[in-house]
């Protein structure tokens, strides 16, 4: 282009920049000028209406820095830029796929404008874009569309959220993925909806609708967009939460710089951006918390929804999806079965093909079918694979790592399921904690420990252990049956029913100490220590009093009379007293007060202190719901052969120094501790200074401190040490004493 024409087009923008600049201050004044800046913008549109692929470069040109012009301005005039909207709607809709770049970006950045100034609204612009990002060839106005439509969402969700928005771009993407389930374009809808789940903008069931709905399509990409929505899309909000979490503003850092550097308007706003970001954040932290359902939880009708992805994705035989995308897909619906405790019957007997050795990432079957177990699963489904497992995998002429992950694989199935396993197939594997390997020694003794805990009547007496042995000798060591659930109660009340015993047999024995003060009873009958003992911590809180009769109120000689005459009772009698007895009388015959509910939790946190330092040995029920909420991994079933692997000097070396700073320059400890102060922009003490000092600049205060007499030295000890005894210089003046 020749240099007259570059610098008229030059000139022509800088006359409209200048133009739009006096508008903005004085609308009515230049009310004619926009007119005749209007009706050129109106000719260039008709002409690009009409052929866009003809224009000249100069025509483009200047078209786009017309519709520059009108956007800025538009919410100024609003009666003759009506129209204005529509002509850029309509202009991009039609011509977007040959329109110049530069052009068609500033026709969607001018919608995303006058959308900013209300002159339009969201359900407007997003109606715009959406079909545009679906159809458009162009890979980078789709990248634009997509942010532009991320961004508008979240500037209309950040005071309050705008449900009405909400609900229509949701309708909109659950019709985009279910009006034609072979297309690609469904993918949209789980990029759109994935990335507002993961910033908290849509934390409701409705994304999980759609999301579920792009799990049944046809399009594998679409399917797997779906499927690891549900399998990660958690974890990734906990992680942005973290991360946005862990960006902190150092006020005081900020603070010093301020001081020590010369002052300046910009460093000024820094502080005021700084404090504007501290104050941000402290609001965040008195603001209630959101109740972030998982997306798991929140689908509607799951075990409908496993078995329409179990048949459609895995059963059927026409299906054409990578291994990988199978794999993710049996991941979801064993997570699915898993978690809800579903009961599809023949996923079980699908797996059977797939549990050998040589089959391809065979370790993420075994996972699988691990967490899709649970313990309303009836044990004859889960059994035949258990047997197939050890027959393939675990036998002397295998190898270490599959033996191992064969006996870990099972032992992750029968902490769900502890029926599933006979007696004579558990002997079978507890024996190979005598093997060579590390891997499979660690894998068997596991097995050991799990069935000692939860069913220690299958294993020899030699294996199962002294306190499995002492529990079934005193019948607390109970098989529950199949679907036999546990009754439900307070968390650890056992521990406050017993520190209230031990509290009561205190008070008995001090009063005994004390002398019988029967005497000093007022004549009412009530006595002031009886009282004090049966109230127990009740009446020192300030709270409800116990007002139960308490079977504890009789006389020791009646209760004993009452069993002394039933002295034959049936069994099945003997059992159901047993059971009544097992229940605590303190929860079902008294109301906690706040100071018990205190006290229930210290009791707690002291037994869960206990338990990690081995203090004490309890049943670890925890065992069965291990993994419900994080699911079971390929890495967890290959855990014991990879830990009884013997690592190289690489490794080793690589493992010590993972977390220590780096050596490659060879600089001392004192070095690095100098080096990592200097990029956080810390400065250096009084005395770190002074060694960097001439020499000549301290002569004068060494020859003066040598003429010192002693009275001075004295004197100036004496100050230093009450300036010390103070607090230094920053002692905010507090006087020694």
């Amino acid at each position: 282009m020749p240099k007259r024409k570059v610098a008229a087009l030059e000139k022509v923008e800088a006359d409209l920049a200048s133009l739009q600049y006096r508008i903005r201050r004085d609308p009515k004044s230049y009310a004619q000028e926009f007119y005749d800046q209007w009706l050129a913008y109106d000719a260039q549109r008709q002409i690009f209406m009409a052929s866009p692929t003809t224009a000249s470069n100069d025509d483009v040109k200047k078209f786009h820095d017309l519709v520059d012009l009108v956007a800025h301005v538009a919410d100024l005039y609003p009666e003759l830029t009506a129209a204005y909207p529509d002509h850029l709607k309509e202009l991009l809709i039609r011509h977007h796929a040959v329109l110049d770049r530069e052009l068609r970006e500033k026709v969607v950045g001018s919608l995303v404008l006058i959308r900013r100034k209300d002159v339009i609204d969201s359900t407007s612009l997003l109606t715009t874009l959406f079909p545009v990002l679906i159809s458009t060839p162009s890979k980078s106005l789709r990248s634009l569309l997509y942010a532009k439509i991320i961004s508008d969402l979240r500037e209309s969700n950040s005071k309050t959220t705008n449900h009405r928005l909400n609900r229509t771009i949701q309708t909109v993407l659950h019709n985009l993925v279910t009006s034609d389930r072979t297309s690609t374009k469904g993918m949209w809808a789980t990029r759109i909806t994935r990335e507002l789940w993961r910033r908290q903008i849509w934390t409701d069931a409705k994304p999980c609708d759609v999301m579920k709905e792009a799990c049944l399509s046809d399009n594998e990409k679409v399917v797997v967009g779906g499927v690891r929505f549900f399998l990660g899309g958690d974890k990734e909000r906990e992680q942005m939460e973290d991360d946005s979490s862990d960006d902190e503003v150092d006020i005081k850092k900020v603070k010093h710089q301020i001081e020590i550097n010369k002052k300046s308007k910009k460093r000024q706003k820094a502080v005021e951006r700084a404090l504007e970001k501290v104050k941000k954040q402290e609001r965040k932290k008195k603001a209630p918390h959101p109740l972030n359902f998982s997306a798991l939880h929140l689908i509607n009708d799951p075990q409908g929804f496993a078995e329409k992805l179990f048949q459609k994705h895995l059963q059927n035989t026409k299906n054409r999806f990578a291994l990988e995308s199978k794999l993710a897909i049996l991941q979801l619906v064993t997570r699915l079965v898993g978690l809800h405790k579903l009961t599809v019957l023949s996923l079980y007997s699908w797996f059977a093909r797939y549990l050998t050795p040589k089959q391809a990432s065979v370790t993420s079957f075994l996972a699988s079918l691990a967490q899709g177990t649970h313990d309303l699963v009836p044990p004859d489904a889960i059994e035949p694979l258990i047997v197939k497992i050890a027959n393939e995998f675990v036998s002397e002429a295998s190898a270490s790592e599959v033996a191992a992950a064969g006996i870990n694989a099972i032992r992750e199935v029968a902490i769900r399921q502890p029926l599933c396993m006979n007696e004579t197939l558990l002997q079978d594997l507890v024996q190979y904690q005598k093997s060579k390997d590390k891997g499979v020694v660690m894998a068997a003794k596991g097995l050991q420990s799990l069935y000692r805990e939860v069913y220690p009547e299958l294993l020899q007496r030699k294996y199962r252990g002294k306190e499995a042995t002492m529990g079934l000798r005193s019948g607390e060591t109970k098989q529950r049956k199949f679907g036999e659930q546990e009754a439900g109660g307070i968390e650890g009340i056992e521990l406050l029913e017993k520190y209230k015993d031990e509290q009561k047999a205190k008070k008995l024995a001090e009063k005994e100490e004390g002398g019988d003060k029967a005497d000093d009873s007022d004549d009412d009958g009530f006595n002031s220590d009886e009282w004090e003992v049966g109230s127990d911590t009740s009446m020192s809180s300030g709270g409800w009093i116990n007002v139960s009769d308490d079977e504890d109120d009789e006389p020791a000689t009646k209760r004993a009379k009452t069993d002394s005459e039933a002295p034959d009772l049936v069994g099945a009698e003997k059992l159901d007293v047993s059971e009544a007895t097992s229940l605590s009388k303190l929860a079902t015959t008294s109301i906690l007060t706040p100071a018990d509910l205190l006290k229930l939790q210290e009791l707690r946190m002291e037994a869960n202190v206990d338990k990690a330092l081995g203090g004490a040995s309890k049943r670890k029920k925890e065992l069965i719901q291990r993994h419900i909420d994080e699911g079971v991994t390929a890495d967890d079933i290959e855990l014991p052969a990879t830990l009884g692997k013997k690592t190289t000097k690489e490794e080793r070396r690589a493992l010590a120094a993972d977390g220590k700073p780096g050596r490659e320059e060879h600089k001392s400890t004192q070095a690095i501790r100098k080096s990592k102060k200097e990029a956080e922009g810390k400065s250096t003490t009084n005395k770190e200074k002074a060694r960097k000092k001439n020499f000549l600049m301290t002569l004068g205060k060494a020859r003066q401190k040598n003429k010192r007499s002693l009275t001075e030295t004295r004197r100036a000890l004496k100050a230093h040490v009450a300036k010390a005894k103070s607090g230094g210089r920053r002692a905010n003046g507090v006087s020694a004493n």
